[in-house]
Protein backbone atom coordinates (compact mmCIF):
# COMPACT_ATOMS: atom_id res chain seq x y z
CA UNK A 1 0.00 0.00 0.00
CA UNK A 2 1.19 3.31 -1.02
CA UNK A 3 1.41 6.61 0.70
CA UNK A 4 -1.78 8.01 0.53
CA UNK A 5 -3.97 5.34 -0.96
CA UNK A 6 -4.98 3.95 2.37
CA UNK A 7 -6.84 7.76 3.44
CA UNK A 8 -9.87 9.50 1.97
CA UNK A 9 -7.71 12.11 0.25
CA UNK A 10 -6.80 10.42 -3.11
CA UNK A 11 -4.44 11.19 -5.80
CA UNK A 12 -5.99 14.10 -7.26
CA UNK A 13 -6.82 16.04 -4.25
CA UNK A 14 -3.18 15.13 -3.47
CA UNK A 15 -1.87 16.39 -6.66
CA UNK A 16 -4.22 19.66 -5.65
CA UNK A 17 -2.34 20.31 -2.69
CA UNK A 18 0.99 19.76 -4.29
CA UNK A 19 -0.12 22.41 -6.73
CA UNK A 20 -1.20 24.88 -4.49
CA UNK A 21 2.08 24.65 -2.85
CA UNK A 22 4.32 24.20 -5.94
CA UNK A 23 2.37 27.40 -6.87
CA UNK A 24 2.85 29.50 -4.35
CA UNK A 25 6.74 28.00 -3.38
CA UNK A 26 7.44 29.28 -6.95
CA UNK A 27 5.69 32.73 -6.91
CA UNK A 28 7.08 33.84 -3.48
CA UNK A 29 10.17 32.73 -4.85
CA UNK A 30 10.35 34.11 -8.42
CA UNK A 31 11.12 30.99 -10.20
CA UNK A 32 10.40 31.23 -13.94
CA UNK A 33 6.76 29.89 -14.53
CA UNK A 34 8.03 26.91 -16.84
CA UNK A 35 10.09 25.86 -14.28
CA UNK A 36 6.91 25.64 -12.14
CA UNK A 37 5.00 24.02 -14.57
CA UNK A 38 7.96 21.38 -15.20
CA UNK A 39 8.13 21.00 -11.58
CA UNK A 40 4.31 19.77 -10.92
CA UNK A 41 4.28 17.53 -14.40
CA UNK A 42 6.95 15.65 -12.44
CA UNK A 43 5.27 15.61 -9.59
CA UNK A 44 1.99 14.18 -11.15
CA UNK A 45 4.25 11.40 -13.52
CA UNK A 46 5.17 10.52 -9.70
CA UNK A 47 1.76 10.35 -8.27
CA UNK A 48 0.64 8.09 -10.84
CA UNK A 49 3.32 5.94 -10.40
CA UNK A 50 3.73 5.55 -6.89
CA UNK A 51 0.75 7.50 -5.39
CA UNK A 52 2.98 10.06 -3.51
CA UNK A 53 5.60 12.53 -4.36
CA UNK A 54 8.54 13.59 -2.63
CA UNK A 55 9.67 17.19 -1.70
CA UNK A 56 12.95 19.06 -2.99
CA UNK A 57 15.33 19.98 -0.24
CA UNK A 58 14.18 23.77 -1.23
CA UNK A 59 10.49 22.46 -1.27
CA UNK A 60 10.90 21.09 2.52
CA UNK A 61 12.87 23.67 3.85
CA UNK A 62 10.54 26.84 2.11
CA UNK A 63 7.41 24.38 3.42
CA UNK A 64 8.57 24.73 7.23
CA UNK A 65 9.16 28.45 6.81
CA UNK A 66 5.58 29.11 5.82
CA UNK A 67 4.20 26.48 8.26
CA UNK A 68 5.52 28.83 11.01
CA UNK A 69 4.74 31.98 9.22
CA UNK A 70 1.10 30.59 9.32
CA UNK A 71 0.82 29.29 12.38
CA UNK A 72 -1.65 31.97 14.59
CA UNK A 73 -0.96 31.30 17.33
CA UNK A 74 2.49 32.30 17.43
CA UNK A 75 3.44 35.57 18.38
CA UNK A 76 7.08 35.63 16.96
CA UNK A 77 6.62 35.16 13.87
CA UNK A 78 8.42 38.08 12.57
CA UNK A 79 11.48 35.37 12.37
CA UNK A 80 9.96 33.05 10.16
CA UNK A 81 12.56 32.98 7.26
CA UNK A 82 15.36 33.10 9.41
CA UNK A 83 14.40 29.57 10.59
CA UNK A 84 16.95 26.58 9.99
CA UNK A 85 15.44 23.40 8.52
CA UNK A 86 17.42 19.80 9.20
CA UNK A 87 16.88 17.43 6.47
CA UNK A 88 16.65 13.85 8.66
CA UNK A 89 14.15 12.44 6.25
CA UNK A 90 16.54 9.62 5.33
CA UNK A 91 16.71 8.31 9.11
CA UNK A 92 15.41 5.12 9.04
CA UNK A 93 15.98 3.53 12.65
CA UNK A 94 15.09 4.52 16.24
CA UNK A 95 18.98 5.31 17.00
CA UNK A 96 19.30 7.30 13.83
CA UNK A 97 16.28 9.42 15.08
CA UNK A 98 17.38 10.14 18.42
CA UNK A 99 20.63 10.68 17.05
CA UNK A 100 19.34 13.69 15.08
CA UNK A 101 17.45 14.64 17.66
CA UNK A 102 20.33 14.95 19.72
CA UNK A 103 22.32 17.33 17.18
CA UNK A 104 19.28 19.70 17.30
CA UNK A 105 19.19 20.50 20.61
CA UNK A 106 23.04 21.34 20.68
CA UNK A 107 22.97 23.11 17.37
CA UNK A 108 19.98 25.53 18.43
CA UNK A 109 21.20 25.58 21.94
CA UNK A 110 24.24 27.05 20.65
CA UNK A 111 25.49 27.99 24.18
CA UNK A 112 22.16 30.29 24.86
CA UNK A 113 22.45 32.23 21.62
CA UNK A 114 19.03 30.17 20.76
CA UNK A 115 18.87 29.13 16.77
CA UNK A 116 15.28 28.93 15.46
CA UNK A 117 15.37 25.33 13.68
CA UNK A 118 13.58 22.57 12.59
CA UNK A 119 14.44 18.81 12.01
CA UNK A 120 12.15 16.91 9.62
CA UNK A 121 12.35 13.17 9.58
CA UNK A 122 10.61 10.87 6.78
CA UNK A 123 6.19 12.07 5.77
CA UNK A 124 3.96 9.10 7.13
CA UNK A 125 1.23 6.74 5.37
CA UNK A 126 -0.99 9.49 6.51
CA UNK A 127 -1.98 12.17 9.17
CA UNK A 128 -3.13 9.49 11.47
CA UNK A 129 -1.43 6.68 10.98
CA UNK A 130 2.64 7.95 11.92
CA UNK A 131 5.57 6.13 10.26
CA UNK A 132 7.50 7.95 12.84
CA UNK A 133 6.33 9.64 16.22
CA UNK A 134 8.15 11.03 18.69
CA UNK A 135 5.74 11.05 21.84
CA UNK A 136 6.98 14.34 24.04
CA UNK A 137 5.52 17.35 23.87
CA UNK A 138 8.81 18.70 23.94
CA UNK A 139 12.19 17.01 23.66
CA UNK A 140 12.96 18.83 27.39
CA UNK A 141 11.02 18.60 29.62
CA UNK A 142 10.66 17.91 33.31
CA UNK A 143 9.05 14.67 35.15
CA UNK A 144 6.09 14.67 37.15
CA UNK A 145 5.18 12.03 39.52
CA UNK A 146 2.24 11.12 40.57
CA UNK A 147 1.87 10.70 44.23
CA UNK A 148 -0.56 8.54 46.13
CA UNK A 149 -2.24 11.44 47.65
CA UNK A 150 -2.81 13.09 44.32
CA UNK A 151 -0.11 15.45 44.64
CA UNK A 152 2.68 16.02 41.85
CA UNK A 153 6.35 15.70 42.48
CA UNK A 154 7.55 17.76 39.30
CA UNK A 155 5.66 18.88 36.40
CA UNK A 156 2.14 17.58 36.51
CA UNK A 157 1.27 18.23 32.68
CA UNK A 158 4.22 15.58 32.35
CA UNK A 159 2.78 13.05 35.05
CA UNK A 160 1.24 11.01 31.29
CA UNK A 161 4.23 10.61 29.42
CA UNK A 162 5.88 10.01 32.86
CA UNK A 163 3.92 7.15 33.45
CA UNK A 164 4.45 6.05 30.11
CA UNK A 165 8.33 6.35 30.25
CA UNK A 166 8.07 3.99 33.46
CA UNK A 167 6.27 1.35 31.55
CA UNK A 168 9.03 1.35 29.08
CA UNK A 169 11.42 0.95 32.08
CA UNK A 170 12.69 4.24 32.29
CA UNK A 171 13.46 5.39 36.18
CA UNK A 172 13.88 9.42 37.06
CA UNK A 173 16.22 10.26 40.45
CA UNK A 174 12.12 11.26 41.77
CA UNK A 175 12.95 15.27 42.33
CA UNK A 176 11.09 18.46 40.93
CA UNK A 177 13.33 18.78 38.11
CA UNK A 178 13.86 15.50 36.22
CA UNK A 179 14.51 15.88 32.52
CA UNK A 180 12.59 12.91 30.66
CA UNK A 181 13.93 10.33 27.79
CA UNK A 182 13.03 11.09 24.49
CA UNK A 183 10.45 8.65 23.26
CA UNK A 184 10.59 7.50 19.64
CA UNK A 185 7.99 4.72 17.83
CA UNK A 186 8.25 3.82 14.17
CA UNK A 187 5.04 2.32 12.55
CA UNK A 188 4.58 -1.50 14.09
CA UNK A 189 6.99 -1.17 16.66
CA UNK A 190 7.27 -0.45 20.12
CA UNK A 191 8.17 2.53 21.00
CA UNK A 192 11.94 2.99 22.12
CA UNK A 193 12.98 5.81 25.13
CA UNK A 194 16.58 7.80 25.22
CA UNK A 195 18.22 9.71 27.99
CA UNK A 196 19.40 12.71 26.51
CA UNK A 197 23.05 12.92 26.36
CA UNK A 198 25.10 14.34 29.32
CA UNK A 199 25.58 18.54 29.06
CA UNK A 200 23.51 18.39 26.17
CA UNK A 201 20.22 20.25 28.10
CA UNK A 202 21.03 24.17 28.74
CA UNK A 203 19.34 24.82 32.35
CA UNK A 204 18.92 28.23 34.08
CA UNK A 205 18.57 28.23 37.49
CA UNK A 206 16.42 31.43 38.43
CA UNK A 207 17.40 34.17 41.07
CA UNK A 208 15.57 37.62 41.00
CA UNK A 209 17.82 40.52 41.08
CA UNK A 210 16.35 42.39 44.01
CA UNK A 211 14.76 39.44 46.55
CA UNK A 212 17.64 37.65 47.89
CA UNK A 213 15.37 35.21 49.50
CA UNK A 214 14.02 34.16 45.93
CA UNK A 215 17.25 31.18 45.69
CA UNK A 216 15.22 29.56 49.06
CA UNK A 217 12.71 28.28 46.30
CA UNK A 218 15.14 26.33 44.88
CA UNK A 219 13.66 26.86 40.84
CA UNK A 220 15.29 26.47 37.55
CA UNK A 221 13.94 26.27 33.55
CA UNK A 222 15.74 24.81 30.96
CA UNK A 223 16.75 27.16 28.08
CA UNK A 224 15.00 26.28 24.94
CA UNK A 225 11.36 25.21 24.05
CA UNK A 226 11.75 22.67 21.63
CA UNK A 227 8.10 21.78 20.46
CA UNK A 228 7.95 17.82 19.51
CA UNK A 229 4.19 16.83 19.16
CA UNK A 230 3.39 18.49 15.76
CA UNK A 231 2.36 17.05 12.71
CA UNK A 232 4.27 19.53 9.92
CA UNK A 233 1.80 19.54 6.70
CA UNK A 234 3.15 20.42 3.23
CA UNK A 235 1.22 20.42 -0.25
CA UNK A 236 -0.34 17.16 1.27
CA UNK A 237 2.34 15.73 3.00
CA UNK A 238 2.62 14.95 6.72
CA UNK A 239 5.61 14.85 8.65
CA UNK A 240 4.71 13.52 12.03
CA UNK A 241 8.06 14.16 13.31
CA UNK A 242 9.54 17.75 12.79
CA UNK A 243 10.76 19.25 16.04
CA UNK A 244 11.46 22.89 15.92
CA UNK A 245 12.13 25.63 18.54
CA UNK A 246 12.65 29.12 18.67
CA UNK A 247 13.03 30.85 22.13
CA UNK A 248 11.09 31.45 25.26
CA UNK A 249 8.82 34.33 25.74
CA UNK A 250 9.16 35.13 29.40
CA UNK A 251 5.84 35.01 30.26
CA UNK A 252 6.07 31.25 29.14
CA UNK A 253 7.79 30.38 31.93
CA UNK A 254 7.08 32.74 34.52
CA UNK A 255 3.43 33.18 33.61
CA UNK A 256 2.65 30.12 32.97
CA UNK A 257 4.89 26.60 33.43
CA UNK A 258 6.13 27.93 36.99
CA UNK A 259 2.54 30.16 37.83
CA UNK A 260 -0.01 28.35 37.02
CA UNK A 261 -2.08 26.04 39.45
CA UNK A 262 -2.10 22.96 37.54
CA UNK A 263 1.60 23.17 36.68
CA UNK A 264 4.30 24.18 39.24
CA UNK A 265 2.14 26.51 41.25
CA UNK A 266 4.61 28.81 42.64
CA UNK A 267 2.62 32.12 43.54
CA UNK A 268 1.47 30.79 47.05
CA UNK A 269 5.09 30.56 47.80
CA UNK A 270 6.56 33.34 46.69
CA UNK A 271 3.89 35.34 47.57
CA UNK A 272 4.72 33.90 51.23
CA UNK A 273 8.56 35.00 50.70
CA UNK A 274 7.59 38.78 50.31
CA UNK A 275 5.75 38.61 52.80
CA UNK A 276 2.17 39.16 51.14
CA UNK A 277 -1.02 39.62 52.23
CA UNK A 278 -2.38 36.14 51.01
CA UNK A 279 -5.63 36.19 52.93
CA UNK A 280 -7.75 38.08 50.90
CA UNK A 281 -7.47 38.26 46.87
CA UNK A 282 -8.42 42.24 46.86
CA UNK A 283 -4.53 42.54 48.22
CA UNK A 284 -3.65 41.05 44.70
CA UNK A 285 -0.90 39.11 46.40
CA UNK A 286 -1.48 36.45 43.16
CA UNK A 287 -0.31 39.79 40.57
CA UNK A 288 2.43 40.91 42.85
CA UNK A 289 3.96 37.60 42.83
CA UNK A 290 3.75 37.30 39.15
CA UNK A 291 5.21 40.09 38.33
CA UNK A 292 8.02 39.34 40.21
CA UNK A 293 8.39 35.82 39.10
CA UNK A 294 8.66 36.82 35.36
CA UNK A 295 11.21 39.48 36.97
CA UNK A 296 12.86 36.52 38.23
CA UNK A 297 12.99 34.33 34.88
CA UNK A 298 14.39 37.51 32.72
CA UNK A 299 16.84 38.52 34.73
CA UNK A 300 17.98 34.71 35.19
CA UNK A 301 17.88 34.31 31.29
CA UNK A 302 19.77 37.19 30.72
CA UNK A 303 22.51 36.88 33.20
CA UNK A 304 23.34 33.77 32.03
CA UNK A 305 23.62 34.82 28.31
CA UNK A 306 20.53 32.79 27.26
CA UNK A 307 18.58 34.09 24.56
CA UNK A 308 14.48 35.33 26.02
CA UNK A 309 12.24 38.21 24.79
CA UNK A 310 10.33 39.92 27.24
CA UNK A 311 6.01 40.29 26.37
CA UNK A 312 5.73 43.85 25.79
CA UNK A 313 9.02 43.30 22.74
CA UNK A 314 7.50 40.37 21.49
CA UNK A 315 4.38 42.08 20.96
CA UNK A 316 5.92 44.91 19.28
CA UNK A 317 7.61 42.19 17.11
CA UNK A 318 4.41 40.54 15.63
CA UNK A 319 3.31 44.17 14.93
CA UNK A 320 6.28 44.54 12.68
CA UNK A 321 5.73 40.75 11.00
CA UNK A 322 2.16 42.17 10.91
CA UNK A 323 3.10 44.84 8.46
CA UNK A 324 5.43 43.21 6.36
CA UNK A 325 2.16 41.00 5.70
CA UNK A 326 0.57 43.65 4.63
CA UNK A 327 3.12 45.63 2.46
CA UNK A 328 3.47 41.86 1.04
CA UNK A 329 0.16 42.08 0.13
CA UNK A 330 -1.15 39.10 2.50
CA UNK A 331 -3.80 39.58 5.71
CA UNK A 332 -1.91 38.95 8.79
CA UNK A 333 -3.34 35.89 10.56
CA UNK A 334 -3.60 34.99 14.00
CA UNK A 335 -5.41 34.06 17.00
CA UNK A 336 -5.85 36.59 19.50
CA UNK A 337 -6.41 34.26 22.59
CA UNK A 338 -3.04 32.84 22.42
CA UNK A 339 -1.44 35.96 21.04
CA UNK A 340 -1.65 38.02 23.84
CA UNK A 341 0.70 37.47 26.42
CA UNK A 342 -0.89 35.92 30.08
CA UNK A 343 0.69 38.94 32.13
CA UNK A 344 -0.47 42.52 31.54
CA UNK A 345 -2.47 41.81 28.07
CA UNK A 346 -3.77 45.56 27.58
CA UNK A 347 -0.53 47.18 27.54
CA UNK A 348 0.21 45.80 24.32
CA UNK A 349 -1.02 46.33 21.32
CA UNK A 350 -1.87 42.98 20.54
CA UNK A 351 -4.98 43.01 22.99
CA UNK A 352 -6.38 46.26 21.11
CA UNK A 353 -5.93 44.46 17.80
CA UNK A 354 -8.21 41.90 16.10
CA UNK A 355 -6.78 39.34 12.91
CA UNK A 356 -8.10 37.28 10.89
CA UNK A 357 -8.16 33.41 12.15
CA UNK A 358 -8.02 31.66 9.09
CA UNK A 359 -6.21 29.00 8.93
CA UNK A 360 -3.48 27.93 6.33
CA UNK A 361 -1.28 25.92 5.03
CA UNK A 362 1.39 25.08 5.47
CA UNK A 363 1.10 24.44 9.30
CA UNK A 364 1.81 22.71 12.33
CA UNK A 365 -1.37 20.82 13.30
CA UNK A 366 -1.75 18.96 17.12
CA UNK A 367 -1.38 14.98 16.96
CA UNK A 368 -3.08 12.80 18.91
CA UNK A 369 -1.98 12.24 22.72
CA UNK A 370 -0.13 9.26 23.62
CA UNK A 371 -1.02 5.55 23.30
CA UNK A 372 -2.46 3.58 25.97
CA UNK A 373 -0.35 0.90 27.85
CA UNK A 374 -1.00 -2.17 29.07
CA UNK A 375 0.46 -3.24 32.60
CA UNK A 376 3.49 -4.86 31.12
CA UNK A 377 3.98 -1.95 29.06
CA UNK A 378 2.81 -3.06 25.39
CA UNK A 379 1.44 -0.08 23.20
CA UNK A 380 -2.30 -0.76 22.68
CA UNK A 381 -2.31 2.34 20.69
Amino acid sequence: MTLHQSTAVGRQELLEEASRFIEQYGAELGLPRQETEARMSRIADELAESGTYTHTSGELAYGAKLAWRNSNRCIGRLFWDSLIVQDARAAKTEDEIADAVFRHIEYATNGGKILPAITIFAPSASADRPRIRIWNEQLVRYAGYAQADGSVIGDPISAELTRFCEELGWRGAGTPFDVLPLVVQLEGREPRWYDLPEGIVLEVPLVHPDLPSFGRLELRWYAVPFVSNMRLEIGGLHYTAAPFNGWYMGTEIGARNLADAARYDMLPKLAALMGGDTSREAALWRDRALVELNVAVLHSFKSKGVTIVDHHTASKQFALFAEKERQSGRTPTGRWSWLIPPLSPATTGIFHTRFDDTERTPNYFYQQALPRMDREGKNKG
